[in-house]
């Protein structure tokens, strides 16, 4: 990742360098964290495999047991790689020098968990999505931080269901290493909208994290996904 040096256009007091500090040290444990996920990478062969394509292009059932879990998974990667791709493409004009580098290390995370995935699904991965993000609006710093914020618990929400569902013990752990990576940028979003805050009562209750079932998640990134209809009939659901 790049070296966190001069944000601010004038000399930054003890107080704002403090807090851009502490931002940036706790998105680099989380990419510490991305950093370990990417070893899946270099232990599954050079060649990359080939995704599987839904003969229907506006219907893709997702695949029974852990395969199916593994895309459900794959999918909320593949948008939130997508919706960052997309922002550091043409950033909002009031972004600060501090907010391109904190979304160029998001940007970084998503693409290393969404092809981590990818290998683990081997030939089974469904191809990328013509994700929409019309209903946000990416041209200012407030509406990028709003839709990052929701697309974030929405991914922590639904990793959190999902994890409980899979019985194989390597799957959970490369699961909870993403869903604490996800965590922090949830919490990293959530201050850099509003200073001094890291969570809210639309995404913890009682001191625990928002839990989506794959139903509820996909019904979530609907508006993402349309006109593609996914259906997660094939699921575990216990």
């Amino acid at each position: 990742m790049t070296d966190f040096e001069n944000v601010p256009v004038s000399a930054p007091t003890e107080t704002q360098l403090g807090t851009a500090l502490r931002r940036r040290t706790f998105l680099r444990v989380a990419g510490a964290s991305a950093a370990s996920a990417a070893l899946v990478l270099a232990g599954c062969g050079k060649d990359a495999p080939e995704p599987v394509v839904p003969p229907d292009p506006n219907l893709i059932t997702l695949q029974a047991g852990e395969t199916g879990l593994l895309n459900y998974c794959f999918l909320f990667k593949q948008l939130q790689a997508a919706f960052y791709t997309k922002v550091v493409a043409a950033y909002p004009s009031d972004f600060t020098a501090a907010d391109k580098t904190f979304f160029a290390d998001l940007h970084d995370h998503e693409v290393v968990q969404r092809q981590a995935l990818s290998f683990a699904l081997g030939n089974n991965y469904l191809p990328p999505l013509p994700f929409v993000f019309t209903s946000f609006t990416l041209t200012t710093r407030a509406g990028v931080l709003a839709a990052a914020q929701q697309l974030e618990d929405l991914g922590v929400a639904a990793l959190v269901g999902a994890l409980p569902l899979f019985s194989t013990f390597q799957l959970r752990v490369l699961l909870a290493k993403m869903l604490s990576v996800e965590g922090r940028h949830a919490a990293l979003v959530r201050d850099l909208a509003s200073p001094g805050t890291f969570a809210g009562p639309d995404a913890v209750t009682a001191g625990l994290n928002r839990t989506l079932t794959p139903t509820a998640g996909i019904a979530a990134t609907a508006a993402f996904t349309a006109p593609i209809v996914i259906s997660v009939a094939n699921l575990p659901t216990v």
